[in-house]
Formats: structure tokens, sequence, C-alpha cells
């Protein structure tokens, strides 16, 4: 069999002074570079950075891009080996269940192999494939004219897998006929607003965006998120994508491959597009308030971008509304991740930057993860505003604004939360289901029916305005936050980020809160052949009706997700995973003894399914 060769060439060893070469196969024999018929010239690895050298590190050159971004140093070749006849259908591709890529609304697959246990299924021919099917989606949609062909923006956070991807990317575009405009690293609410944005300079708006990205995710992932005007797609549209690059796939010809490539470089063309979303967001705070040029002048904030692609904030936002951004970390993108997950919700990244808060003795920090599309933020004295509290301080600036609006959450919000939104703040709390795609597409419903909603915002740090076109940006969300010191400045209110602390006074917080995962074995005899989901239906029915026999619990009178109950002064979620084999499990309440008693409730009902593995319930049990 034929193999796909990547020779890597590393950053230049900061220690050592020289340079280190590495090379990976993908698990089939080697070929010489003389036998292949079709070699691409690939660029590797964009990013370096960071204190750790790593074999999947590479270094970097100058290009015509802004400061926090950069270009690609030429690699050695990946060569694509096959004997067959280059009009007949590529023998050396593997088999691939294109359907196990979907994430929800996203695409998501392993790029980079070194992980055991976890084979590359984001290939190259993959990726084109995947972009190629987009493309015939997208032109359906438009209706394309031939005189005028449509335009596809491509962007990527910081992952190692970036540019190879990338380039795979635009291959498949141009294949379609599609002009490609490639933003090299940007974020994923940049790559919407691109198809929004008239600005013929820029090319845009383009018809549709993809973003290369796979979250927080460990390094060696990587995925795809795609967007219209109309916003992002949904599951729908994704599973009829994959569909489509099946066929793709299994049709592609060394010939078609080739020509592909010719294709790719007629039609690309690179854009500065950050700059112009950038720019927006200053615009933003500027005329919250009052047009003043700059708003923020003598703001200590701190930016943390935990090395994705946030770091453009600090010094493209932050600097020119006159903020001082020194200790500000982690900018530089590396898809390593050396410091720490890009994660509003990892409990290690929030103690990052609330020290580095308390060390640069700042008013404000904020932090983004990878692709910029959630965030988070601390106040002066390190207090966290996320997860639920994100959700009261940002009802509490937009209910300001939208009197009486409802805010519609996921469904692991607190019960102190809907208390404070309601009786607090004079809103209606609508809580829905887990998913920052169904929270979003649950506010624009309910406004279509009537109900005014002006905030869509999971606890993970997803959040949405009908101002913002329902888009999931966390940079906006922390504009939002900034227009709050801004204007409050303007105002003549002093006190530094305290304004926002007081926002959320009054907010109840549980004593204990915690997620256990009951995961459920797929192999066990007492599935008998039937799905994990037809298995987690049962144990929640399950759960219910045991519920429903104890005075002492009672049911969730309005509940979109799993099995939530209150009782001994707290609540218990039991649901089961929108992709994965696990009903996580939340408890919150005032005690730990309480929390204790919810978890029995639980373990005595679901103790009747073998296959489902109580473990992290027993031991939070046990340990009480």
């Amino acid at each position: 069999m034929a193999a796909i060769v990547v020779n890597v060439i590393v950053a230049k060893n900061r220690l050592s002074g020289t340079n280190e070469y590495y090379s990976y196969q993908s698990g089939r024999d080697c070929c010489s570079a003389a036998a292949a018929p079709y070699n691409h010239h690939r660029n590797l690895l964009p990013f370096h950075g960071g204190k750790n050298l790593l074999a999947w590190r590479s270094g970097i050159s100058s290009m015509h891009l802004p400061k926090y971004q950069t270009a690609f140093v030429k690699r050695p070749p990946i060569y694509y080996c096959n004997a067959a006849s280059s009009t007949t259908a590529v023998p050396y591709l593997d088999k691939v269940d294109f359907m196990k890529l979907q994430n929800g609304s996203d695409i998501r697959g392993v790029a980079v192999p070194g992980v055991e246990g976890e084979p590359v299924t984001l290939t190259e021919p993959v990726t084109e494939a995947i972009a190629a099917a987009f493309s015939a989606w997208l032109s359906e949609k438009k209706k394309v004219d031939a005189s005028k062909p449509l335009k596809v923006s491509v962007g990527h956070d910081s992952r190692i897998s970036a540019q190879v991807l990338q380039d795979a990317v635009t291959r498949g575009v141009a294949s379609a006929g599609l002009d490609v405009v490639q933003y090299g690293l940007a974020s994923t609410p940049a790559m919407f607003n691109s198809t929004l944005t008239e600005d013929e300079a820029f090319l845009c708006p383009v018809d549709g965006a993809i973003m290369i990205t796979a979250s927080h995710l460990p390094f060696n992932r990587n995925g795809f998120k795609f967007f219209t005007n109309a916003g992002g797609l949904g599951k729908a549209d994704i599973k009829n994508i994959l569909e489509r690059a099946v066929d793709i796939y299994n049709s592609f010809t060394d010939e078609g491959l080739m020509k592909s490539k010719g294709k790719a470089s007629e039609s690309l063309k690179r854009v500065d597009y950050m700059t112009v979303y950038t720019s927006d967001l200053v615009k933003a705070v500027r005329k919250a308030a009052g047009n003043i040029e700059k708003p923020l002048e003598g703001f200590h904030i701190v930016v943390d971008a935990g090395n994705g692609a946030g770091g453009f904030f600090a010094e493209k936002v932050l600097q020119p509304l006159g903020a001082i951004t020194s200790g500000s970390q982690f900018l530089e993108p590396d898809g390593m991740f050396p410091n720490h997950i890009p994660n509003p919700e990892d409990k290690a990244a929030m103690k990052a930057i609330a020290q580095a808060v308390l060390e640069n003795k700042a008013d404000l920090g904020i932090i983004f993860d990878t692709d910029v599309d959630r965030s988070a933020a601390v106040d002066s004295t390190a207090r966290e505003f996320n997860r639920n509290r994100l959700i009261a301080l940002m009802s509490a600036i937009v209910l300001e604004e939208h009197p009486g609006t409802t805010i519609v959450t996921d469904s692991v919000t607190s019960d102190g939360l809907t208390t404070f939104i309601e009786n607090k703040l004079g809103g209606k709390h609508h809580r829905f289901k887990r998913g920052y795609k169904n929270v979003i597409d649950e506010a624009v419903r309910l406004n279509s029916v009537g109900e005014e909603s002006h905030l869509a915002i999971e606890t993970s740090g997803h959040g949405a305005l009908k101002e913002n076109h329902w888009l999931d940006d966390g940079a906006y969300l922390m504009v939002k936050v900034l227009n709050k010191l801004a204007s409050a400045r303007a105002s003549g209110i002093a006190g530094g980020s305290k304004v926002l602390t007081d926002l959320v006074e009054g907010l109840q917080e549980p004593r204990v809160a915690v997620e256990l995962r009951l995961k459920i074995d797929q192999n066990h005899p007492d599935l008998k052949g039937g799905s994990f989901r037809e298995y987690g239906e049962a144990v929640l029915k399950l759960l219910e009706n045991h519920v429903e026999s104890d005075p002492k619990l009672q049911k969730a009178p309005v509940n979109y997700e799993g099995v939530r109950v209150s009782g001994f002064g707290g609540w218990f979620l039991l649901r089961l995973s929108l992709h994965d084999p696990v009903l996580p499990l939340n408890i919150e309440a005032s005690s730990h003894e309480d929390a204790v008693k919810l978890g029995l409730a639980v373990a005595s009902a679901v103790k009747k399914f073998p296959a489902l593995d109580t473990s992290a319930l027993d031991k939070f049990l046990q340990t009480s």
C-alpha cells in the first residue's frame, strides 16, 4: 500500500541552537518521492511560541499581515503515492466514516497523529471533500449566477494542523468553482462577520465562511464551523454536507486532485480581515461612551488568550481605546497550549487570569477560549465572572437596555440565577437545552412568536445577543462589559470594575456545585444490541418515576432536557449527553450534606442499570 509521509522541520531549538527533524507515517508503507504521481508541497504546523519545544511546532516568517498574525515557512512536501491510472479512483485513500465527524452543528476529528488510540480521521483528502461538499451546498442555497463565482472565506485558530487543513479547504472550495479568500489566523466570530461586512477593498461580503477550529480540545484535534449571512449552519446542514462529502471522496482521482491544486492557486486571495473586525469592536465601545476617542484611558485590563487566536484583543481593541494592557499573557499563538487549556470553564485557566489581575493590580481581566467565541472575566479582586456569574452580569447589562426581556440559558443554570433574573432584574429566565446552538435557536424562536428575547447564553461562556445577529462572540460579549465601564466613567461614576461587581450583587450561589459523568458501557450485555441513547432514555424514565413517588422531591414543572428535580434545599439534573454515551449529573445545594441526599436519590434509582458506570457518583457519596 502507498503512504502519506510528512517531514516536519521544527522550530529552531532555543537551547541547542540547532534544527531538529521529525517525520510521521500514516500507518501504511512508505513510498519514495520519485514514485509519487501527486506531489503536494504543504506548509505544515503553523505556530511556535510558549516555553516548550515539541515535535509538532514550527518556525514562523513574517508576511504582509497584522502583527499578531504570522505566515509560514516552506517545509518538505507530503507525497501521495499510488500506481493507479490518474483517471481512476485513488486506491490509497482510507475508508472513512464521515458521519462520525459530526459534532452537533460542527465537524471535529483527529488531525495530528501521536496520541495512542486516536487515529487520524481529518486527513487532507477528507478535508478537501468536506470543503467541496460545503461549496456544493452553498451553491444550491445561493442559486449561484455562473457569471459571478461565489466567494468563501477561510480562517483558522492556533492549532498546529491549521495550515495543512486551510490549504486542503482551499483546494476543495476551488475545485467546486468558487473563489477562496484566506484570512489566516482569525476568530470564529470574525468569520461569520465576513458574510455581513460590506467592503469591496476586503472582498466582502463573502457568500460563505469556514472556520478551522476545535475550540478547547487537545492539540491533535481540529474541525470546521460553517457560516452564511444567515448565521451558523445547523445539525441538518452538517449532515447534508457530510453525505455529499462521502460521494466526492469516493470519486477522487489523481487527475482531479492535481487539478484542484491548480485551481486553488488561481482562485486564492489573501486578506487581513481581522483589521476590519477589530475596528468594529473599537467603534462599538466608543459609541457607547458618547464617541469619546479613548473611553478606557486609565483602566488597566489584562488579557489571557491561552495561546489561542484571541491575542489580538489587547493590541487591536483595548489599546486603541486607551486601556493599559501590561501583564497580558499567553497572547502568542501556540497550538500545543503550553500554559493552560484555553477554556473559560477550566479552573486552571481562570486561576491564571485571576493571578495576573492581582499581580498587575489591574482593574479587569479578560480570558478567551481558543477561537474567541467564548469568554469570561475577573474583577479587580479576582472575583470570577464565568458560568452563572457571567450570565448574571450579562443579564443585568441587557435588562437595563431591554427591561422585561427573556434571557435564554442552557439546562444546567442554577435556581439562584432564576431568582436573580426574575425577582431582582425583572426579566424572565427561560431555561432550555444544553448546547449553544440550541440556546440561540430557542431565543430566535421566542422572538418569532412574539416573546422578546435579547440574550442567549450558555454556562460554558457562549453568549449571543440579538443586536449582534445572534452570533456567539466572546469578544463582543466583553465589548458589552467594556461598554458598561466606559459609560459609567462618562457618567462620572468611579470605582473601576466595582461597577460590574455591583451588578451581580444579590445573586444566590450554591455552596456545593458538582458535575459527575455517568458513562454508559456500550459493550455491556444489558444494552442487548440497542443504542446508548435508548438505554440512557430508559434510565431517565425510571428516575422520573422514582422522583414522582418520593414526597421529598419535586420535578421541575417546566423542563426541556433530562430530569430536573428540587429537594433538600437544592436541585439535581440528570441528562443525556448530546453526543457521547454519558449521563452528566449536576448537583447544587446549600450544604454538602444536602448534596449527598440528592445524590443518594439518584443512586437508588439508577442502580438497576448495570451498564451504567456510577463510580463517579459512588466516589462522591463515599467521600462525604
